[in-house]
């Protein structure tokens, strides 16, 4: 028989001496939606975040953590443990219903479904974002936030996939707060008419994405911490970031030849002298653009600290129904910070207060900038800013190291071997007459334990032409149109110092490894029958 190492057993025996018998444990998801890496407390901002925080200090934090640069082939990662293109959730060069619009494959269900067969109920509040109705994938309770235009507003929204009605919208109605409202309504739920059952709860806030927009008391709170400007703080930030000892490289340069992704003059103008589409030194700024960048990070700062507010409130539930203790809790953003400068939805009205409905407003890159402190570039781009998250790991029963940081590369395919290892949970080798094909996620149990490398081959990026792989401590990175350029992460997660010239044999290698790769899933993805539209 096949020896288990004590520290896997650990999380088992505490589970066993605690309760007389070995209780799974529940699951809560938390993701946001472009947050930059350095924005929480415990990652070098200056953002008030102390229950984010308070999980970190009495759990884990994951350095170098990886999304997929964008918000829903993310989603699709890592409710399935495929990368975005394997399973139809993003474009690969001939795959026909590829990208934001895509249908999964039969054989690829959502992590819900294997939770349901062992007994586990599964709930959903916020962003979706996946293909298909929530209910429909394994899940038995949802708050579906489709206003993404008005966080004012429930406009658009689906509870249990029927249209939610406005005529329930509370007063003074933040739709932040109101995801979190329903979390906690369906762990009251649970409590009452589940407690048996171990569950999952996939909490997936829309802040802070675009449009900028918070209470005005909270606003007000840090309408003065960013008039120092995008330079001080990215240089603040990546000075804390040292003394907590998170990272081993050098602070990027500003490229203010840069804007973002996605050309929007039209947007620039309407928003009028105050806005600046390029990260150019703070001091070239007018005092007009000065105030009104340091007011759009300001609301930004806002909506986080709201989203940490409200994960407070459901930690509290948590306590309240005895479950803190056997949950593990994971948090993480959905891509770095975004860039982007555009209006839509309601428009931009400029006699609205900054972050009001009536308002709309984007970050841009020169706080996006500071969002990504230390890296290079930003949501969309597969450069170390646009990909790198936050990864806070917290399970009182499970995890016994406290404050501890663990380094292993990894990323958000490793979610659901994680979770169903966790659970004691065998993942089928078919799905309604189809053999599943072997995912490529690893569990990260044994970093849980303690602060180990997992062995993987490597791990891949691509999305709207920019394209990467990492093997080891090289990776090889370009943006679309752009010469690949190689670097080595070991001291060097900045992008700072191109190899590609000086390490020919590793750069062709590397290129090779993304090819092939990419080969292997157009190859899986012509073979399989494209499913029907739901």
């Amino acid at each position: 028989m096949k020896k288990i190492p004590l520290p896997f057993l650990w999380p088992l025996l505490i589970a066993i001496h605690s309760h007389g018998k070995a209780e799974k444990p529940n699951f809560l998801v938390i993701l946001v939606d472009d947050m930059g890496y350095s924005d929480l407390g415990c990652y070098g901002g200056e953002i008030d975040t102390p229950h984010l925080d308070g999980l970190a200090a009495n759990g884990l934090r994951f350095t170098q953590f990886y999304n997929t640069g964008r918000c829903w082939p993310t989603r699709g990662s890592l409710l399935t443990g495929y990368y975005a293109q394997q399973i139809r959730r993003d474009s690969l060069p001939g795959i026909k219903q590829g990208g934001g619009r895509g249908i999964r494959p039969n054989w690829a269900p959502l992590l819900p479904e294997f939770l349901s067969e062992a007994g586990y109920r599964n709930y959903h509040s916020g962003k979706w974002h996946i293909d298909g109705k929530v209910l429909e994938n394994g899940f038995h309770e949802s708050w579906r936030v489709n206003n993404q235009g008005n966080f004012f507003s429930s406009q658009g929204n689906l509870l249990n996939d029927v249209p939610f009605t406005k005529e329930r919208e509370p007063q003074n109605y933040y739709s932040t707060t109101a995801t979190a409202n329903h979390a906690i309504e369906c762990l009251i739920g649970h409590e009452n008419d589940h407690a048996d059952k171990p569950f999952f709860h996939f909490l997936a806030f829309i802040a802070p994405h675009f449009p900028l927009h918070a209470p005005q008391k909270i606003i007000r709170k840090y309408e003065e911490r960013y008039l120092a400007g995008w330079d001080k703080i990215r240089a603040r930030r990546f000075a804390k970031q040292n003394e907590m000892g998170l990272l081993d490289t050098t602070l990027s340069k500003l490229e203010p030849d840069l804007g973002p992704p996605y050309p929007f003059p039209d947007a620039i103008r309407k928003l009028g002298p105050g806005e600046i589409d390029r990260p150019v030194p703070w001091e070239q700024l007018s005092a007009e653009q000065k105030t009104f960048q340091a007011t759009k990070m300001a609301i930004h700062a806002a909506m986080i600290d709201v989203v940490d507010r409200e994960i407070g409130r459901v930690i509290e539930q948590l306590k309240r129904m005895k479950a803190f203790e056997n949950t593990l809790i994971l948090f993480a953003s959905d891509n770095g910070a975004s860039a982007e400068i555009m209006i839509r939805s309601g428009g931009h009205d400029p006699n609205a207060p900054l972050g009001s409905a009536k308002s709309y407003l984007c970050l841009g890159p020169g706080f996006s900038s500071a969002g990504n402190t230390p890296f290079r570039r930003h949501k969309t781009w597969v450069h170390e800013g646009g990909i790198s998250t936050p990864l806070i790991a917290h399970w009182p029963t499970g995890i016994q190291a406290r404050g501890e940081l663990r380094h292993t590369p990894s990323h958000v395919i490793d979610l659901v071997p994680t979770l169903l290892e966790s659970a004691g949970i065998d993942k089928p080798k078919h799905w309604q007459g189809e053999k599943i094909p072997t995912a490529p996620g690893k569990s990260l149990l044994p970093a849980f334990a303690k602060d180990v490398t997992l062995r993987r081959s490597h791990l891949w990026w691509a999305h709207g032409g920019h394209r990467a792989v990492r093997r080891g401590n090289f990776k090889l990175v370009a943006a679309k149109d752009q010469p690949w350029e190689l670097y080595d992460l070991r001291e060097d997660r900045a992008e700072s110092i191109n190899l590609a010239e000086k390490m020919p044999g590793k750069k062709r290698s590397l290129i090779k490894l993304w090819e092939r790769q990419t080969q292997d899933f157009i190859d899986l993805l012509s073979r399989d029958k494209i499913p029907p539209k739901n």
